[in-house]
C-alpha cells in the first residue's frame, strides 16, 4: 500500500491550516501527490519531507513492525527463518523496526502478538508493518486488517506475494482440524468416543493428504 495522508494530517504535520495547505496548492508552492475519486487532496511523507523536513520528524518516529507467525511449536524452526528473512529485509531497507512473533493458528484472532500489534497501530504508533506472506497474519480476516492500516495511514509490506506451497498446506491443515476439534467437542463432548474417533479419522485424512 502506498502511505498517502489526508489535507488535514498533511496540514498537522506542516503546522498549518488546511486552508493554507489549498493555497499552497494553487500558489504552485506544494502539490499533492493525488486526489481521491471525491477529489480529496493525498499527501506522501516523501513529498511533506522534500517541503519541510523538520515538519514530519513526529510522523517518522512511528515504528515499522515486522510480524511474524506459524501455528505450533513443532515449526519454530519456521519460525526463526521468518525472523531472519524480516530482519533482513528491514535492515537492507534501513528501517529502524521490531519483530513481533506469535505462536498460534491463523484462525485464532486472540493471540497475544496479533492483540499487540493492533493496539500499536490503533494508537497511531506504527508507520509500516512487514509481512513475508499474507496469510502469516490471519488465514482469514487479513484484508480487514490491512483496511485499518489504510485508515491509520500504515503502509504494507508483504515480501513474498506469492502463497506458501507445502508449508501453507500443512497449515491449513491443522487450522482446519483445529475448527473441527471444537465443533467436534461442542457436538459430542471432548471426552466421548465419538468424539475421539471423528478426530482420529479427520486426522489421518489430514495427515495423507498433506503427504501427497
Amino acid at each position: 500500500m502506498k502511505k498517502l495522508l489526508s489535507i488535514g494530517e498533511a496540514a498537522k504535520a506542516l503546522g498549518v491550516t488546511t486552508t493554507t495547505m489549498r493555497n499552497w496548492d494553487k500558489n504552485g508552492m506544494l502539490h499533492p501527490d493525488e486526489h481521491t475519486r471525491g477529489g480529496d487532496r493525498r499527501y506522501s511523507i516523501d513529498t511533506l519531507r522534500n517541503f519541510n523536513k523538520d515538519a514530519v520528524i513526529e510522523i517518522e518516529k512511528r515504528k515499522t513492525i515486522a510480524y511474524a507467525r506459524v501455528s505450533s511449536h513443532d515449526q519454530k524452526d519456521d519460525l526463526a527463518r521468518q525472523v531472519a528473512v524480516l530482519e533482513s529485509y528491514c535492515a537492507s531497507k534501513g528501517y529502524t523496526y521490531e519483530v513481533i512473533q506469535d505462536l498460534g493458528s491463523g484462525m485464532n484472532y486472540y493471540k497475544k502478538g496479533l492483540t499487540r500489534l493492533l493496539n500499536l497501530i490503533l494508537d497511531g504508533e506504527v508507520q509500516r508493518l512487514v509481512l513475508t506472506h499474507k496469510d502469516r497474519l490471519l488465514r482469514f480476516g487479513a484484508e480487514l486488517v490491512f483496511a485499518i492500516c489504510e485508515a491509520k495511514h500504515v503502509e504494507v509490506v508483504i515480501i513474498n506475494k506469492g502463497e506458501e506451497n507445502v508449508r501453507f498446506e500443512e497449515e491449513l491443515a491443522k487450522d482446519v482440524l483445529e475448527i473441527i476439534t471444537v465443533f467436534s467437542a461442542r457436538l459430542y463432548g471432548s471426552r466421548s468416543n465419538k468424539n475421539k474417533k471423528l478426530l482420529e479419522d479427520v486426522q489421518k485424512a489430514v495427515e495423507d493428504n498433506v503427504k501427497h
